[in-house]
This record gives C-alpha cells, structure tokens and sequence, in this order.
C-alpha cells in the first residue's frame, strides 16, 4: 500500500507531466518543424529558463546556471543510498558516455546527477559514488530547500519517506523522479528523457543536438 508521501510525489509527479504534456501538445507544430528529430528525448518548444539556482558541486565548488552553458546537459535526481533506479539509470548513463567520448570535450554532451539526499550525501561522497559509474559524470546537492526549488524549475519531484516501524530513523528513502531533465547549451530547459532508458539511442540523441546546436 502506498504512504501518504509516496501519494503525494506521485501526485506532484502527474501534475508536472501533465504540464509538460500541455506544452508538448500546443507547441508540437512548431518543435516538428524547427528542432532536430530525436528517438528517445522528447523536446519543447519554447525552452524554459530555468530560475537562479545554486548546488554544490563534489569538488566543493558553486554550480550556478552558467556553469552549464555550452554543452548539452542531461540532469538526473537521486542519491547514494538508492537501491535500484539511481545505480542503474548512472551505468546505463556510462554506456552513453562512452558513446559520446568522441564528441570534442568543449561541446560533448555531460550528465549531472543531483542528489536530494543532503542529510547522507556529502559533496566528496556524491562525487565518488558518481565517478565510480563515470568519470565526468557532474555531482552535486545543496540544502533541501535549494532542491526543491531547483526540482520545481525542471517539474520533478521528490520527497523523503520515513524509516520503518522500528528501524533506526536513518534508514529513511527518497521518492523521487526517474526521468532525466535535458539542458541546451544555454542553460534551459529543452527536453525530457523518460525511463526505460537505451543508452545508445540517448547517445545518438545527443550527438545530433550537439552537432545542430545552439
């Protein structure tokens, strides 16, 4: 049976969807005819500038909305402690990457993955667990309030679930969502990668935006 969080994630979940859907369906003559044709990343017209964020990167940087511009970004939500879909989504993500590698390093296409795990994740361990599927994998997290506002910009969603009856209070989990937000080389927001994911296609993808961009 689900909790109420779990209800509630899905609910903010289906609405955000929703709106992305709406704008799909009213711009959808105008993205056919100006954007480049992609198999699995879904692409809006117009694109949304996202509001002034800032995370923390592992390396103890400030990830603000320039540091993203000039590359192709596909951003990813989740944490250390996932069990299943956090782990899996970055090693199909690696085999992207790989493809990718011979895209030149000032337009290649990068992934960050943002943990919305501030409580457990450190910024040194966001960046080993991260690195340890890929090297140029970006990591980053920030205090749950800057999360929340960052996720509300790219409409995902997530949401803390309490540990079990008798668990210790640390073995909480996450909700969260499992599609992937795409950045353009500006900074906003272009597109949408819903699960299950091929990372060959998604690779191919975004060689294709690269090479049309900006």
């Amino acid at each position: 049976m689900f909790n109420r969080t779990t209800a509630i994630v899905l609910i903010a979940a289906l609405a955000a969807a929703l709106g992305l859907w709406a704008s799909q369906k009213y711009f959808g003559s105008v993205r056919h005819a100006s954007l480049p044709q992609t198999e699995a990343v879904r692409l809006i017209e117009p694109r949304r500038t996202l509001p002034a964020f800032s995370l923390r990167q592992s390396d103890g940087t400030q990830l603000i909305p320039g540091e993203l511009k000039g590359h192709w970004t596909l951003v990813f939500l989740g944490f250390t402690h996932c069990p299943d879909v956090c782990p899996t989504t970055l090693a199909q993500m690696s085999v992207a990457q790989k493809a990718w590698e011979s895209i030149p390093e000032a337009t290649r296409p990068r992934v960050l993955f943002v943990s919305v795990d501030p409580e457990r994740d450190t910024p040194d361990k966001i960046g080993e667990y991260a690195h340890g599927f890929h090297k140029d994998t970006l990591a980053a997290t920030a205090d749950v309030p800057a999360l929340e506002s960052f996720a509300k910009s790219l409409s995902m969603v997530f949401a803390k679930v309490p540990a079990p009856d008798g668990a210790p209070a640390d073995q909480y989990t996450l909700d969260h969502s499992a599609s992937m937000v795409v950045l353009d080389p500006q900074g906003r927001m272009a597109g949408l990668l819903r699960p299950p994911f091929d990372p060959n296609v998604i690779a191919k993808d975004m060689a294709v935006l690269t090479e049309a961009a900006p």
